[in-house]
């Protein structure tokens, strides 16, 4: 009785002979069954490791034959993808085409090879234009405006406008000629035969007020009063703009006054830097723009006079369509007769209107009207000046 020997795992177990002699008489007795697709259960056995003292209770491991295994196949050898790409399917079978795309370059350190490349247009479609400016070294001197209007009147390549007559009209008030910023002093008002003032210059006056109808009252007695008033940020006459801190003497034009960084109310008060609050306030008013009508309130009648009682012709006054030239002069012994109940007629008196034609419908002419002397009465003249014609004189005793 020889004792059989099997390795599993690395580890011996022993079979005696008696053992395998009591399992053959147990499968001779029990009758034999069809074989199931489903592996017999090993019998289990005792045995003990070799290399260990406990006895173990294990399956058997059932012997196996070898079988034989097959030969090895050859290792399949692929065709390089260029090669594959080009070989021609059979009729018999599938027909595949492959589409290799080009592999990407390799990321070099510099930028530049990382960049996508440019798509490039065809034909002269598109171009790219690049400029150079060239700085020469040393001092450039850019030329200046007058400059390069002699040039170009050299050239005599551009058509240059007729410049525009200065404005010498000078405010009253801050003495700076023309018109000024919308946000700021604003347009020129007249007060008086050759007497303008800013409109802001007249508003932001301490003694002056607006009607509801947009007339500026006391205008004239604000610019007597800065005749004797000196600014404290420039220094000259006709400051009117004062602080409305009590017991402060500040005063300023109102340019100076914005200069000077004055803090301007909405209820048309004016604090200097010394007395306005830090920081921003709810009615502080940063915006000066007049966009409403306003003008100056003054006596007409006694501006009518001034202009009649100078001698010199130099300035021109106009009612609508009617301008006058000259006022006459009536003597002691031509009272009675060059007068009505309603109207003087002075010797001299001279004016000129733009009226409707007499020979044209829808064209004007001038009428010259004057007053002259004959036989001691009042002789009225009306001379029509018109182009193309030669002028037409009308007389009559009566105005009518």
């Amino acid at each position: 009785m020889k004792d059989i020997v099997f390795c599993s795992n690395n580890c011996f177990v022993l079979y005696s002979a008696a053992v395998q002699a009591k399992n053959s008489e147990n499968k001779e007795s029990v009758p034999s069954l069809p074989q199931s697709p489903m592996k017999e259960r090993p019998p289990k056995a005792f045995h003990q490791y070799s290399n260990n003292i406990s006895t173990l209770d294990v399956h058997c491991l059932p012997q196996l034959q070898e079988k034989a295994s097959p030969p090895s196949s050859p290792p399949i050898l692929f065709p390089p993808a260029f090669e594959a790409a080009k070989v021609e399917a059979k009729p018999d079978e599938l027909k595949v085409t492959v589409k290799l795309k080009p592999r990407l370059k390799a990321i070099h350190s510099s930028l530049e090879d990382c960049r996508p490349p440019s798509k490039k247009w065809k034909g002269m479609k598109w171009k790219k234009w690049s400029i150079q400016i060239v700085i020469p070294k040393g001092s450039f001197k850019p030329p200046c405006e007058e400059e390069i209007d002699e040039f170009l009147k050299k050239l005599g390549t551009t058509l240059k406008p007729d410049p525009v007559p200065k404005d010498y009209r000078k405010c009253c008030f801050c003495h700076e000629e023309g018109d000024g910023l919308t946000d700021g002093p604003a347009r020129l008002l007249n007060l008086d035969l050759d007497l303008w003032v800013h409109l802001n210059c007249a508003l932001w006056s301490t003694e002056v007020y607006e009607t509801q109808a947009g007339a500026l009252i006391n205008v004239e007695l604000a610019l007597r009063r800065g005749l004797q008033m000196k600014c404290m940020f420039c220094h000259k006459m006709g400051a009117t703009s004062g602080c409305h801190r009590l017991r402060c003497t500040n005063i300023y034009h109102f340019t100076c006054a914005i200069k000077a960084q004055c803090m301007f109310f909405k209820d048309k008060t004016m604090l200097c830097p010394m007395h306005k609050p830090k920081g921003s306030h709810e009615q502080e008013l940063s915006y000066f723009a007049v966009f409403r009508r306003v003008y100056v309130q003054r006596d007409e009648v006694r501006q009518i006079a001034s202009i009649v009682q100078r001698g010199e012709r130099d300035h021109t006054f106009r009612v609508g369509s009617l301008i006058f030239h000259a006022v006459g002069q009536l003597l002691p012994q031509q009272m009675q007769a060059f007068h009505s109940s309603k109207a003087l007629f002075p010797v001299g008196y001279e004016a000129s209107r733009l009226y409707w034609s007499m020979r044209y419908a829808n064209r004007r002419c001038r009428y010259l009207c004057s007053i002259e002397e004959k036989d001691g009465l009042p002789l009225f003249v009306i001379k029509v000046v018109e182009q193309g014609h030669e002028d037409l004189v009308l007389t009559d005793t009566t105005p009518k």
